[in-house]
């Protein structure tokens, strides 16, 4: 333990100058203008996964952005772990409410401010630096692979065509993820699983063409209004998803797992302090832990019509449209799901209007066995770092590749992220806490370490 924090000490400054530089490039996969950025940054990955000591390092081009791999193959008698995480990251948008630019990593209190300073640029960073220190020791006590894609951000598309196309040189025994978070330093806890999702986008059509709304309002539907409608009516009074068949296939928790989950440090009043916001909303009958970790959700993400310029333009849009995304639960489908809010939308429509749903990505819903040789190793890890055992909790978010993992590859992943739910993950002002990517490269090696003991 003293030689981790030795290294990590005689290295601090050097990592996180790497850090910064991978920080600055705008890798929005998102946005088709920032295609060179995105190369540029599976480069400077590629050189660094080098530089630590990888072997057979390759950027591996696909129809989009290019997947970085590298591995280290000590002995085939050793237990193998998969590294996976992502370089590309969202839009910075809305850029007015970023306090300094977000391209250009800055320090506040200890806050490394600066979009994919968590998601995911410095969480999986910190397996690069983790690996480097297990090579300058002699050599990692598992093989190591490393991969590395650039489109989790939209779907993570063209990795599924790659894992199937790869199977023989992805074999593994685990795969280790740090793209999820932890309650915090003093209580650190392992996520045990993930939503699924279903993202769409809807558009609403009424009138050929935008309308004065003094000459036509009252006399022709207004598509903005009518999707308001439509959205609104998929919530009944309880905040349930009013969708038939939404919650046909969720396997419901024993009272026994939800007193388990709700173990975990929650303060209502400090929660919604640290949103501005004056008070808690969500499905009847579930406590704000399991409405974030355990039921499924359907949220608008967007939504927009007619005119939004300075000053007025009195309107009667042609067209309105939204996006759409659901969070699922174990058991749920994604395509099912898809299916069933496409058919519930084009049904309700009124007749003054026409609809479109278009799908765009999906991902199904996890869990993760916690009596395994890997989650062991994660749980004794934590421990030996933080000095207390870690609490179980489930994710909120979806990382739809873990489910693709183990029907592909046949195997289960360990979710040890390091970022805070407060760390502003997809809005202005993303940040990560110097002290929380510090603590990632001192426990990952002991993951490492403990997971080949145990599978002696």
């Amino acid at each position: 333990m003293e030689d981790i924090k030795k290294y990590i000490d005689n290295n601090k400054q050097r990592f996180l100058d790497e850090l910064f530089e991978l920080l600055r490039f705008p890798s929005i996969s998102a946005d088709p203008k920032h295609k060179n950025d995105l190369l540029n940054t599976a480069d400077f990955v590629a050189e660094k996964l080098k530089a630590a000591g990888a072997d057979n390092v390759e950027i591996c081009v696909t129809a989009g952005n290019p997947i970085v791999y590298g591995e280290k193959i000590i002995d085939s008698s050793r237990p193998t772990v998969l590294v996976y995480g992502h370089y590309d990251v969202q839009p910075p948008d809305p850029l007015g409410l970023w306090e300094t630019p977000p391209f250009e990593p800055t320090v506040r209190d200890g806050k490394i401010y600066a979009r994919g300073s968590c998601d995911d640029k410095g969480q999986f960073y910190m397996h690069v630096k983790a690996f480097e220190l297990m090579m300058s020791q002699g050599e990692p006590p598992c093989n190591v692979k490393f991969m590395i894609e650039g489109e989790e951000e939209v779907g993570s598309s063209n990795l599924n065509t790659f894992v199937k196309e790869n199977k023989k040189r992805l074999e593994a025994d685990v795969v280790l993820i740090s793209d999820t978070s932890m309650i915090s330093l003093e209580h650190p806890s392992l996520e045990t699983g993930l939503r699924g999702l279903a993202y769409l986008e809807v558009e609403v059509t009424g009138p050929n063409r935008d309308l004065h709304s003094g000459v036509y309002g009252g006399a022709v539907a207004n598509p903005a209004t009518i999707l308001c409608q439509m959205i609104a009516s998929m919530h009944d009074e309880n905040n349930h998803v009013s969708i038939p068949g939404f919650y046909d296939d969720i396997l419901e928790l024993s009272e026994a797992e939800r007193a388990e989950l709700n173990k975990a440090p929650y303060d209502k009043n400090e929660y919604k302090k640290d949103l501005g916001i004056q008070e808690v909303w969500g499905e009847k009958g579930y406590t704000t832990i399991e409405r974030v970790g355990t039921r499924p959700t359907l949220e608008v993400n967007g939504i927009w019509g007619g005119y939004i310029g300075e000053g007025a333009k009195t309107v009667l849009p042609s067209k309105a449209s939204a996006k759409i995304s659901m969070r699922l639960v174990p058991n749920q489908n994604s395509e099912k799901i898809t299916k069933l809010f496409s058919d519930h939308f084009k049904k309700i429509a009124p007749d003054c209007v026409s609809v479109t749903v278009i799908p765009h990505h999906g991902g199904e819903p996890v869990v993760t066995p916690t009596d395994s040789i890997a989650y062991r190793a994660a749980q004794k890890a934590v421990k030996t770092a933080f000095g207390k055992d870690p609490i179980p909790t489930r994710g909120g978010g979806s990382i739809p590749i873990v489910a693709l993992f183990e029907k592909e590859l046949g195997i289960k992943t360990v979710l040890m992220g390091f970022g805070l739910d407060s760390d502003n993950l997809h809005s202005p002002n993303e940040k990560f806490d110097i002290a929380n990517f510090y603590k990632g490269i001192e426990t990952i090696p002991l993951f490492h370490r403990y997971f080949a003991e145990l599978s002696r």
